[in-house]
């Protein structure tokens, strides 16, 4: 799992059918040696702008979503409340 921020919304048109009505993010890693790297997340929970989030990745993301065969690689997972140092 990774920290992240949200930094934007991802729109996409034209995209696999499976993929309908899930929302897009651009998030931003926080902390680590990933610090400062972007990556598109599917946000199923709520989140928003400005959010610093968990994000799953890989096979987990998918089982957030129920469905093992969706094309997602990265999803989040939770909301962080607490202030935590990331860095």
């Amino acid at each position: 799992m990774l920290a992240a921020r949200l930094i934007d919304n991802i729109w996409a048109t034209r995209k696999a059918d499976s993929l309908n009505g899930l929302k897009f993010m651009l998030a931003e890693i926080i902390g680590g040696s990933a610090s400062g790297q972007q990556l598109i997340v599917i946000d199923n929970i709520g989140a928003g702008i400005g959010d610093r989030v968990i994000i799953s990745t890989g096979s987990a993301a998918r089982k957030m979503l129920d469905n093992d065969s969706i094309p997602v690689d990265a999803a989040v997972v939770g909301i962080i409340d607490e202030d935590c140092n990331f860095g």
